[in-house]
This record gives C-alpha cells, structure tokens and sequence, in this order.
C-alpha cells in the first residue's frame, strides 16, 4: 500500500538501458526482485529459540513500559504540563520505532527461511525514517521545553502553551514526514536485478540501496547527507541547549540545582542512547556496516525500552503518579476478593 502511495507521490525515474543485461531485463523499468532475504542478527539455529524468548520479553516490555506512562499523564491532572505531555509523545513514539520491524524479527526467529516482500521492505523503510526523524526532533522539543523551564522560568507558561506544545508535536510529525518521502523519492525506482540478501533484521536505505543494479553513489551520498544533516544538525542543538542550561543551573539554589540535575541527567542520557547509533550509521560515510546490525539494534528495541525505565526511576512526581494510579486501579484487597469469587464459582 505504501508502495504504490510512494509511486503517485513520485513520478516513475527512467532507467537507462544497460546492453550487458538480458533484453528482458532492459524492457521495463519495474524491480525484478520482488522479495528480499533478511539474514538476521544470527544464523546460529541454536540461538534462534533464546533470541525468541530474549527480544520477546523486551518487545513486550516496551509495549507496556510506554502504556504505562502514556496511561500515568493522561490520568493524573499534576502531570498535565508541556513536559510530561511531551514525554507521553515520547512513549508514543518510542512504540512507533520499536514495532515498524520487531514483531516480524521475532517472528523471523521461528523460521528458516527470512524473507520480506519488496513492498513490506519499503514499508519499514519508510516507518523507520518518519519516527526516527520524528523523534529526533521531539527530543529537541523536549531540551527546549527543559531550557525555557530553567532559564525563563518567569516566562515559561507564556511560551509553553497549550498551542505552542501542539505546534511542537505537529512539526515533529511533519519533518518526519518530509524526511521519509525525501528519502524514498531517490530510491523506490532503482532497479533490484541481482542480490537480495540484507544483512540485518529490517530494510534499511543503506543496505538495500546498495543492493540495486546500478551505481547508487550519489544516491548514497544524498542518503548521508539528509539523515546526517537532520542526526547531527539535531545533537548539536541538543548539545548547545543542555550546556546553556548547565551554565544556568550553576547559578540557582542548591535544590533547584539538584532537581534539574536529575532531569537534566535523563535527558541527556536519551540522547546519546539515541543519537550515537543513528550518527555512526548515518554520518559515517559509506562504512562496511558490519557494525551497523548491533546497533540498529540498540536505537530500535533497547533505548525504547530504556527510556520508561530512566523517566520513571529518576523523576519523583512520576513514580508519584503511577502509585496513586496502582492505588486507584489496584485497591488492598481487590485481587484477593476477585480470586475467592472465582473459587466459589468453580465450587458451585
């Protein structure tokens, strides 16, 4: 579906004919390669079964760890401020990235043979890019919702207002979208004709570009310029942001001090569990990649998973909140009295 969406969007490239292909292969324009293999993170079939039961319980993890806090924001009005709304839009985001390919790597662990359709690889492309573009700039929303806390505080209602956060939330979504199509446009017409095997556990433009039946060196290097420009042109504004608001937390109160800190230290730790992977992927130009399966790895599936966990374990009126909520939901007693039920039940 997304496939043909990208094909309206762009009209179709022309391919120049190549007299060192079979006829046949020069009279059309379309891929001839209508699946690709994914090789996995290992082709040990003994580890496949602990793969499955490992990236399983973190998968769910993440499911519930973000619901978690989603379900915290909405329900406790003390937490209805910009920055809890917009880690609520974290958490969202987080379930987004976390689930564009990891419920079929899981299922891949299952099966010999991995395989995705040319359709579904494009798919995850495009999903990849729109969340993760998506969230690199809802952390940067998220540093300057923590600057103008601590250096405008007299002033930080007025800027961050209601409409203010959902102009934030629209422009992530939007730059995410301009960053998928910007990137798929050079690549959902190039002619697969050859291998199709990808050495990871999701299509991504830099393994499968280089897949293609013909030079894709500019492709490449366009590739690395948008997702680098938008990676590290990101961390250096997340970068110059936290260390003004550091200079400007030197300069409070012992216990204002020491809340930011803490904030602060969450924040930045998101941020170089995020951004690290994605700049040496993406900014290094035209690596070997060999690296690149581990750390696909670690920015897809482990930093959603670390993000409830640093939010949550570091950040008082969070765990506040979420004890009234298991107060609220689950009441001393509640458990016991629906247990006996049952047990009368069964008896009758």
């Amino acid at each position: 579906m997304f496939c043909s969406l990208i094909d309206i969007l762009f009209s179709p490239i022309q391919v120049s004919e190549d007299k060192s292909l079979p006829k046949s292969m020069n009279k059309t324009n379309h891929s001839l390669v209508t699946e690709f293999v994914l090789l996995g993170l290992s082709t040990s079939r003994d580890l496949q079964p602990f793969l499955f039961v490992i990236f399983l319980l973190i998968y769910t993890g993440i499911l519930l760890g973000n619901f978690l806090i989603i379900l915290t924001v909405t329900s406790d009005a003390r937490l209805h401020t910009p920055m809890y709304f917009l880690l609520a839009n974290l958490s969202f985001t987080d379930m987004c990235l976390a689930s564009f390919a990891t419920p079929k790597m899981i299922a891949d662990f299952l099966v010999e043979h991995k395989t995705i359709s040319f359709e579904a690889c494009l798919a995850q492309i495009f999903f990849l890019h729109l969340f993760g573009g998506g969230e690199m700039v809802l952390l940067v929303s998220m540093a300057f919702d923590r600057y103008v806390a601590i250096c405008k505080p007299l002033h930080y209602i007025t800027i961050m207002s209601r409409r203010v956060c959902v102009i934030l939330i629209l422009f992530e979504w939007c730059v995410g979208l301009i960053h998928t199509v910007s990137q798929l446009a050079f690549t959902v017409n190039l002619p697969f004709c050859g291998p199709n095997q990808v050495d990871s556990f999701f299509c991504d433009l830099p393994l499968v570009t280089k897949l293609a039946c013909t030079d894709t060196y500019v492709i490449s290097l366009v590739v690395v310029v948008n997702s680098g420009f938008l990676s590290l042109g990101s961390f250096l504004l997340l970068v110059i942001s936290y260390t003004v608001i550091l200079i400007t937390v030197r300069k409070g109160s012992s216990t204002s001090m020491t809340k930011a800190r803490s904030t602060l230290t969450a924040h930045i730790t998101v941020v170089i569990l995020y951004f690290g992977p994605c700049i040496f992927i993406y900014v290094w130009p035209f690596s070997s990649y060999s690296a690149d399966k581990v750390l696909a790895v670690f920015y897809t599936i482990f930093t959603p998973i670390l993000n409830p966990v640093i939010y949550t374990l570091r950040n008082k009126e969070m765990k506040d909140a979420m004890s009234k909520l298991k107060s609220t939901y689950l009441k001393p007693g509640q458990v016991s009295t629906a247990l006996r039920n049952t047990l009368s039940l069964e008896i009758n």
